[in-house]
């Protein structure tokens, strides 16, 4: 069985995407990591807050979140095993799945993320022995959380 670890980012749907910087900006001090025409990216360290802008869609069509974990290719399996489940299309570097009430799981590898953990936490994870992959440290040393 893969051990949760943390979360990779949170993703939320919202009507109009410069009301919702707005809001946010009178709650919350924050840097903003990123921009497109509809998804902006909320800096929190090693983590991120992501919106998106549905406009007429669906409203769950953007929802969803990331669950960082220790071993992404043991939930694949167990994904597979329980038909409640629909696997989704994926990115390379993710298992994207639907469980039985819509809820949106991108699972990604704690090794491929700049999700870092402390040494005390890693311990009490049980995760001492995870080493980043190159391209996760190059990010970890690039945004200064090294």
């Amino acid at each position: 069985m893969a051990r949760v670890v943390g979360i990779n980012h949170v993703a939320l749907a919202v009507g109009d995407l410069d009301e919702a910087l707005s809001l946010y900006a009178r709650l919350f001090d924050f840097e903003l990591r990123g921009r497109s025409a509809r998804m902006a990216f909320i800096d929190m360290g090693d983590q991120f807050l992501a919106l998106a802008e549905a406009g007429a869609a669906s409203p769950d069509a953007e929802r969803h979140f990331g669950l960082v974990v220790d071993d992404r290719e043991a939930v694949r399996q167990a994904v597979r095993a329980v038909e409640e489940v629909e696997e989704l299309p994926s990115r390379r570097e993710s298992l994207d799945f639907r469980d039985p009430w819509g809820n949106h799981f991108q699972v990604v590898d704690y090794r491929e993320i700049q999700f870092e953990r402390t040494s005390g936490v890693k311990g009490k994870l049980g995760i001492s022995n995870l080493e980043k992959s190159e391209s996760a440290k190059a990010e970890i040393d690039s945004r200064g959380i090294s």
